[in-house]
């Protein structure tokens, strides 16, 4: 679950966000109404990382790992080749 605070009040309330991300919520930060930055609890950002350093073309290889026994899978994935693009037909409606 989410709670919304402004910048102001995240401010005055800091160590009230805090114990509510402890606790599992995201605390998302707005201005003039409009979301700009989130309290998440560090492991979330750890991962948020891996997922930004693998991009769109990184392919699931460059997520798998980071949890016990996931080293087979990223072998597998390495060794494994890539099929050819399919040639998809348009739609005509």
């Amino acid at each position: 679950m989410n709670k919304q605070c402004s910048v102001a009040r995240a401010k005055a309330t800091l160590s009230e966000c805090l114990r509510e991300v402890e606790q599992g919520t995201l605390v998302v930060i707005t201005r003039h109404g409009k979301p700009i930055a989130v309290l998440a609890p560090a492991e979330d950002v750890e991962q948020l990382e891996r997922l930004r350093k693998a991009g769109p073309e990184g392919g699931l290889v460059s997520l798998a790992g980071g949890w016990q026994g996931s080293e087979d899978l990223v072998r597998q994935l390495r060794r494994s080749t890539r099929s050819k693009t399919r040639d998809i037909t348009p739609l005509d409606i």
